[in-house]
């Protein structure tokens, strides 16, 4: 299997740099400074899974029409960059390319079947907190580290994914090929719009929130709230995975935050709109009462606003 990697930040260059570091034919697809520093000086990884210093292959879009052609791509992008990375893989597609989104929230996949076509965007997620570093680094910055991938319903099965699944056992990353993709992305944009919801409209991480009165209760809520949402959708999520996620939600002492509130910190953009917004929207169609997400979905827009005014 030939893999390309949209772009080597904390996601991609996570989880493309240790295919490579086992030996996977993953090629990066980068701007031409970062393919000049990635040439010069390899992908490094800092984890603590395991450091890697990987020499890897890379191209630019200048180049990227004279490669050989690619089985998959793998799309790790913020969504709100979704409309220049699909003019970025558009010639690996082209060419015969299927793309693996690892986006949050669900919305993107309205945009990638319209452009590309429904067969050839296939289901996954992942969950890893990794960024990249000033030097270029990867900082991965715990321990989960995990990709998530199926076929949607309707598709019929890829044996790009059996690849990929063979790749993932090689490289030691722990993944899952389930044939109920849907689900998974369910339990995954459930819990997220409730800790990006909950930890950005507070400013804090959860530990801070549930030790104060009424904390806990209100990220329990804010749960519920993407729980009903989910079942209303027709995908209910498992009690198993509900109960995982409220422990995690509500634990004391937790310095979790969402990925959307150390972004928002740093003055950043944030994709409030594909996962808070998207779920108050979702709620809206369904005429279900979300007042605490909608409060959080206000209060991110009112940054926007002031970040870009």
């Amino acid at each position: 299997m030939r893999l390309l990697v949209l772009g080597a930040g904390g996601t991609g260059g996570y989880f493309g740099g240790r295919l490579a570091q086992a030996g996977i034919d993953a090629s990066f697809l980068v701007r031409p400074v970062r393919a000049a520093r990635l040439r010069e000086r390899g992908l490094r990884i800092r984890s603590p899974l395991g450091d890697a210093d990987v020499r890897v292959h890379v191209t630019t879009a200048d180049e990227l029409g004279n490669a050989a052609p690619f089985d998959l791509v793998l799309l790790s992008c913020k969504a709100y960059d979704l409309d220049s990375a699909m003019d970025a893989i558009a010639p690996a597609v082209a060419a015969g390319a299927a793309v693996l989104p690892l986006l949050n929230g669900l919305r993107q996949y309205d945009a990638l079947d319209a452009r590309f076509g429904f067969e050839r965007i296939l289901g996954g997620l992942c969950f890893i907190s990794a960024t990249l570093a000033a030097d270029g680094e990867i900082l991965h910055l715990g321990k989960p580290a995990s990709m998530t991938f199926g076929e949607r319903a309707g598709q019929s099965p890829d044996t790009r994914l059996q690849a990929l699944a063979a790749a993932c056992t090689q490289a030691g990353i722990d993944h899952l090929y389930t044939p109920d993709i849907a689900q998974a992305q369910w339990v995954k944009y459930s819990f997220l719009t409730a800790l990006a919801a909950g930890t950005c409209a507070m400013r804090a991480p959860i530990g801070t929130i549930v030790a104060g009165e009424g904390g806990a209760e209100f990220m329990a809520a804010l749960h519920d709230e993407c729980l009903a949402v989910a079942a209303a959708s027709g995908q209910s999520v498992p009690a198993a995975a509900q109960a995982n996620a409220r422990e995690i939600l509500v634990a004391a002492g937790s310095p979790m935050k969402a990925s959307m509130l150390r972004d928002l910190e740093a003055g950043q953009r944030v994709e409030a709109a594909h996962i808070v917004g998207d779920m108050v929207h979702r709620a809206m169609v369904h005429g279900i009462a979300v007042p605490r997400l909608h409060a959080a979905w206000v209060h991110l827009q009112a940054y926007d606003a002031q970040r870009t005014g």
